[in-house]
């Protein structure tokens, strides 16, 4: 049984490499490792109480797959990103440092008020030569910005976006080697909805695919596996966190326990494509517990409840592990 859990690791290994080596390099990888080497460092330092900072990777958003190099038509992921911007604004108010790792064009932290009617309607017409914003908007992006600009100022927020599977696997690793410095003291909170399969770059049409030559046949490679060496490599002492969605309730708890397993995570969040709004399951090796949102309150998601309760296990984590000299 060794000899082929070895023979898997090593093929597993052999797909990640190959899938490194051959995507195309990060055009701002440079930019990206140096801003990631500030914020590491500057929330690295114990607080003010002589506690160690607590950092998170909130990934959010979907992948794309590119379906030429100079991409015009490519296969996208379902994701508005709500789940990781809200996620990230309650990270914050727990004491974290967080990373956001999004896709670009997505929901984004502090804007959860502001209202998803098109630019136009937040405006009221006042007379033929000008409009006004209405109250209830404009007190909504002030505090939208004010919120922003004080997170990203006392850097406590680092925003960096990406579009395809590429740029989001490329970027993972590096935000994992680097917040591998923090040992347990990271955490990965992984809500983006990634690809599972993918074009080959290297057998990818340079130019846009012409419709003329007929009917389209592309073979798909499936993604490897990331979570994984991500847990035993990349950044082994931080707390990890993976979602699994579904649309079969039958088959969701099923799925979260094969993942928790499989890939050695110590939280799956399990979630119903229909309820995922206002239910979630906290699948852990020993007890499964539901969150549910304040139905009570109309402002209230169920973020709120379940960063609590991973917060709390983060620092039950952090208590059970021998003390760092």
């Amino acid at each position: 049984m060794a000899s082929v859990d070895c023979q898997e690791s090593a093929a597993t290994e052999a797909e990640i490499r190959s899938f490194f080596e051959s995507a195309p390099p990060l055009k701002n990888s440079a930019e990206v490792g140096r801003n990631l080497d500030e914020f590491i460092a500057r929330n690295s330092s114990p607080c003010g109480d002589g506690r160690a900072n607590r950092v998170v990777c909130v990934t959010s958003g979907g992948t794309t797959v590119p379906l030429e190099q100079r991409c015009v038509r490519y296969i996208d992921n379902f994701s508005s990103g709500h789940r990781g911007a809200s996620s990230t604004e309650y990270f914050l108010k727990s004491g974290y440092a967080v990373i956001f790792l999004y896709r670009r064009g997505t929901c984004q932290p502090f804007c959860q008020s502001i209202p998803d009617d098109p630019f136009l309607e937040c405006f009221e017409f006042v007379d033929k030569s000008q409009a006004k914003v209405q109250e209830q908007h404009a007190i909504a992006v002030m505090r939208a910005i004010n919120d922003h600009r004080a997170a990203v100022e006392n850097g406590l927020l680092l925003k960096l976006p990406f579009t395809t599977i590429f740029e989001y696997l490329q970027m993972l690793q590096m935000i994992a080697l680097s917040m591998n410095k923090l040992g347990p003291y990271g955490m990965f909170y992984l809500a983006a909805a990634v690809s599972d399969f993918f074009v080959p770059w290297q057998s990818m049409a340079e130019h846009k695919i012409q419709s003329g030559s007929g009917p389209l046949d592309m073979r798909l490679v499936q993604v490897p596996k990331m979570l994984a060496v991500l847990r035993k490599e990349w950044a082994p002492l931080a707390y990890c966190i993976s979602f699994k969605l579904e649309t079969d309730k039958k088959i969701l708890l099923e799925k979260a326990d094969m993942a928790l397993a499989k890939y050695k995570m110590h939280v799956v969040v399990a979630n119903e494509l229909l309820t995922r709004k206002e239910e979630v399951v906290v699948v852990t090796h020993n007890e499964k517990i539901s969150v549910f949102r304040d139905k009570s309150r109309n402002d209230s998601d169920v973020e709120d409840p379940l960063i609590q309760l991973l917060a709390g296990k983060h620092g039950t984590y952090l208590a059970s592990l021998p003390k760092m000299k």
